[in-house]
């Protein structure tokens, strides 16, 4: 079937419906749940009764005034991410492209300001994926996403991933500095050790640069806590969050200390719809849910849960799965070689179970977060079914 739709995507020859909790309708008459959240977007699930609630409302009210003018619920937002994190200041973006772009000249105009002009480099890392401008997929720096687009962006310097020796190495005149993702997602669900974090802080610190954290696709609960830092016992200076900060609303924000933002004055920086009221509601009505009492607590359990299944498989397929890795509600399995990451992905999919693939061979798990013990069960009993009929295929 023909489509004016750009082909930019592989997409699936169904449709998607409609969506309750974790669980789609499809176009050709399938019920699927749903452990790829649309790569981590859907944080509460398809049609979540209070963000539903609260966007009708907002829709009734008022959409978009522009920047011009103060937005309560948008300072409202802020100020509560700000008590919850690291940060004195933020600003929205649409997205998490955007809000690494916002990052990225954060850092460089830091640098600037405090009469260093000269840094505007930044370090960054094998099998990241900060997005798709001309400045993310240069930072990211994968030879599929630069092909064909010019030379890439200036600007970044990428080195092996926690390679601690050549991240020291890389450190120039020009380093603004250090940009990582606390968890790779499109790398492959690599979680780099708190260790390591707590490392690349002592290098800023010793050389003067920013850390930024890319926690599109890890923060905003994905691993237990409100963001992927909080474990590591540091803090950066800048951090992107977008995905599941607006449980499926286009929504993505930069988060950055004073002293970070120093430079991003009036004029500097701007959105025309980022941070629009119907994103700033939606966006309130996720962090409810997700600062309520005992709600990361349950993501941690159901962590657990997820990963102790998931062991027991790789124990019943070794010749299908390597190796299980991830954190929180963010797990990937990577396959054996000889096995092919979108056939597992493929299977699960015949078997009615919505998975994502990702690099280094791994199908990446990430269930919207209020996902259930029992569906848990249902989704790993699928996994299972689906490794079963790709050993009897290769039998």
């Amino acid at each position: 079937m023909s489509s004016a739709v750009l082909p930019t995507y592989n997409r699936t020859p169904f449709a998607i419906e409609s969506g309750e909790g974790c669980w789609v309708r499809t176009s050709d008459g399938r019920r699927l749940l749903d452990f790829g959240a649309g790569i981590a977007v859907n944080s509460l699930g398809h049609c979540h009764p209070h963000l539903v609630e609260t966007l009708k409302k907002q829709a009734e009210t008022l959409w978009h005034t522009s920047n011009l003018y103060r937005i309560a619920e948008g300072e409202r937002l802020a100020e509560r991410l700000t008590a919850n994190t690291f940060a004195d200041y933020v600003f929205f973006t649409n997205s998490g492209a955007e809000a690494l772009e916002a990052s990225i000249k954060m850092a460089r105009k830091y640098h600037a300001v405090s009469g260093h002009p000269e840094k505007y480099r930044l370090i960054t890392f094998e099998g990241a994926f900060h997005g798709r401008t001309l400045a993310t997929i240069a930072a990211g720096g994968q030879a599929k996403y630069l092909e064909g687009f010019g030379p890439a962006t200036p600007g970044f310097d990428q080195v092996p991933f926690a390679d601690h020796d050549a991240i020291e190495a890389a450190i120039g005149p020009e380093t603004a500095g250090i940009l990582i993702e606390p968890v790779q997602g499109e790398g492959g669900i690599r979680p780099l050790p708190a260790k390591c974090l707590k490392g690349l802080r002592e290098l800023c610190d010793k050389h003067g640069l920013l850390l930024v954290f890319d926690e599109v696709q890890c923060g905003m609960g994905r691993t237990g806590t409100l963001f992927a830092y909080q474990q590591s016992g540091i803090m950066p200076d800048i951090l992107a969050s977008a995905k599941g900060i607006g449980g499926g609303f286009p929504l993505g924000a930069c988060l950055a200390t004073a002293e970070a933002a120093k430079g991003m004055t009036a004029g500097t920086h701007g959105s025309t719809y980022g941070g629009n009221p119907l994103a700033m509601a939606v966006g309130n009505a996720v962090l409810d849910i997700i600062l309520e009492q005992g709600f990361l607590d349950e993501v941690q359990r159901k962590a657990l849960l997820l990963n102790q299944k998931l062991a027991a498989l790789k124990d019943e397929f070794p010749g299908i799965i390597e190796e299980v890795r991830g954190a929180g509600l963010m797990m990937g399995i990577k396959c054996k070689s000889g096995v092919v990451n979108a056939e597992l992905a493929a299977s699960c999919l015949e078997h009615g179970l919505m998975v994502v693939t990702a690099g280094d061979n791994v199908v990446r798990l990430l269930p919207p977060m209020i996902v259930s013990d029992e569906e848990i069960g249902e989704a790993v009993a699928r996994i299972e079914s689906a490794c079963r009929a790709l050993k009897q295929k290769a039998a």
